[in-house]
């Protein structure tokens, strides 16, 4: 059975993800005391041994650092597969964001609680299995990033092709980063300005420049070599992140020309791998046939 505990730090985004974790049919519970994990386990496996679970524990449940090391061993000593997913934002973001709320923080007063709640918590996130920072991603983002993470089958790597500008900050969630800002841009042409590298004419542009042809090849020779492995190494996600100044023009048409590389050459791995394009900063937001929207 499948197992992730969902923690972190209050307002980085629990709650949120748990309810994208229930859309994909997990059985979802939030603030379960860590030393009834094995039980609620065993009882779930009783009606379904290949149901997914996805349980919230915070820094209020003070057994979260004093049991769940002899939990987690028991867990996968029963043949559970436990993951642990951390969320995190800087601490002016969580402030804000219970400012605008007008939320209490669960630790107290704030800023203090704020502290004091990462102070309770770095040591057990060094146990996590994956992290993802809030601080830039909305909460629309948050839900996309959970479905692309955990809404594969057993076995299957999420590789999320994205593009982004520079201008806007790199993502947060990115691997790995190629930065395009050498190649030509479209946008020095005022017939082209003010369209974006989905349209034909542009993306030509682009991609007519040899410089653009190496990269692709450079970056396919590297997901060819990365992708197995992180595969062999049990990932089911990995973002790869093309950027440029804005995010219109260049980024855009690579991140497209890549995938369609990708889908028409061999396999990436075995089980095949999923790629899944975004454009987090194209405007106005475009659906690729035949390919998610971007997030």
């Amino acid at each position: 059975m499948e197992i992730l505990v969902v923690t972190g730090m209050s307002g980085a985004g629990k709650s949120t993800a748990l309810a994208a974790l229930e859309d994909l049919g997990f059985y979802c519970a939030d603030n379960v005391p860590v030393p009834l994990l094995p039980q609620l386990a065993q009882l779930l496996a009783l009606t379904d041994a290949e149901r997914r679970a996805a349980v919230g524990v915070d820094a209020r449940e003070d057994s979260l650092l004093r049991h769940f090391p002899g939990v987690h061993q028991h867990l996968v000593g029963a043949g559970h597969r436990v993951e642990i997913l951390f969320l995190d934002a800087p601490d002016d973001v969580l402030l804000r964001r219970y400012s605008e709320t007008r939320r209490k923080h669960p630790m107290g007063e704030l800023p203090a609680a704020i502290q004091r709640e990462r102070e309770l918590m770095t040591p057990f996130k060094a146990r996590t299995s994956a992290t993802i920072d809030t601080g830039t991603v909305r909460a629309r983002e948050l839900r996309q990033l959970i479905r692309d993470r955990y809404g594969a089958g057993g076995g299957v790597l999420h590789l999320v092709l994205m593009s982004f500008g520079f201008k806007s900050g790199l993502p947060a969630v990115a691997d790995l980063v190629f930065d395009l800002r050498f190649l030509a841009n479209p946008y020095d042409i005022p017939a082209m300005r003010h369209r974006s590298g989905l349209e034909p004419e542009v993306a030509n542009y682009v991609l007519a420049q040899p410089d653009a042809q190496a990269m692709l090849d450079r970056v396919e020779d590297m997901l060819r070599f990365v992708v197995p492995r992180s595969v062999r190494e049990g990932r089911s996600y990995l973002t790869v992140a093309l950027g440029c100044t804005g995010g219109q023009h260049r980024s855009v048409a690579l991140t497209r020309a890549l995938a369609d590389r990708l889908q028409a050459g061999p396999p990436l791995s075995v089980p095949p791998s999923q790629v899944v394009v975004r454009h987090r900063d194209l405007v106005p937001p475009a659906h690729e046939p035949g390919r998610p929207a971007h997030g």
